[in-house]
């Protein structure tokens, strides 16, 4: 049995030391301060001196190791011990190697396959307890946050279709009226013919001045400015952390 460490950086290769001062103030009173969390980076160390972690690149497998707490593009934060597993080094040389065909670099995403993600399962496989909550917290939230966008405007498509199907039906249906009235002979027995009959011009001018339902193609773009300006109320922040990195 070997002790699987965790090793956690915060996260400051920004390339700006006025940004890189705020994540470390913002890690500071997010985790020091009250516990909830920050903006991390981290990586596993099991057997020998290197740490194991996953990152961006546009070729070939995006999982890395280096010399233990010395990864030259963050700022080494804290190390906690997630357990012992049970594997022998060859089998933990196994698991690696089948993560590193799973983990391309070009599948890097800040929200939801980052890191933290990486180290998680790995830990997962070894058979030893997952990462804190805390570490990747605020990617967590943010891959929430948008999965919720995106099931709420999925359900505002579907909405916006069954209207406009709806609405082409009723004016389809009022169209047949105003062109059929003027043709079909008056049943003096029928009231309800009778009021049509009255009716005939003001559905002809309906029709002709704008009843017309919207396409589909500019209910569109209405929910596209709709989603833009919700976006841009709630969206800084997001798009800020993510340029971080």
């Amino acid at each position: 049995m070997t002790e699987v460490i965790l090793h956690i950086y915060d996260v400051t290769n920004s390339g700006s030391e006025k940004t890189n001062s705020t994540i470390m103030q913002i890690n500071k009173i997010f985790k020091d301060g009250i516990g909830l969390g920050g903006i991390f980076h981290s990586a596993v160390q099991v057997y020998g001196d290197d740490e194991w972690s996953f990152g961006f690149c546009n070729y070939g497998t995006g999982v890395f190791s280096c010399p233990s707490k010395s990864n030259p593009m963050y700022t080494f934060r804290e190390s906690m011990v997630l357990g012992r597993t049970n594997f022998p080094i060859f089998k933990v040389d196994q698991v690696l190697r089948k993560l590193s065909r799973e983990w391309p670099g070009s599948s890097y995403d800040l929200l939801s396959k980052n890191c933290n993600h990486f180290c998680d399962e790995l830990c997962d496989r070894l058979g030893v307890q997952k990462l804190p909550g805390w570490v990747n917290r605020f990617a967590n939230a943010g891959d929430a946050a948008l999965e919720v966008a995106g099931n709420t405007a999925l359900r505002f498509r579907q909405a916006k279709t069954e209207i406009v199907s709806a609405s082409k039906v009723a004016y389809q249906f009022l169209a047949g009226i105003a062109s059929n009235n003027g043709a079909a002979p008056e049943d003096p027995g029928s009231s309800s013919r009778g009021t049509l009959g009255v009716q005939a011009p003001w559905f002809k001018n309906l029709i002709t001045t704008g009843a017309k339902p919207s396409s589909s193609t500019e209910i569109d773009n209405q929910d596209e400015d709709v989603l833009l300006r919700q976006q841009e109320e709630t969206g800084p922040d997001l798009l800020q952390w993510h340029n971080l990195r």
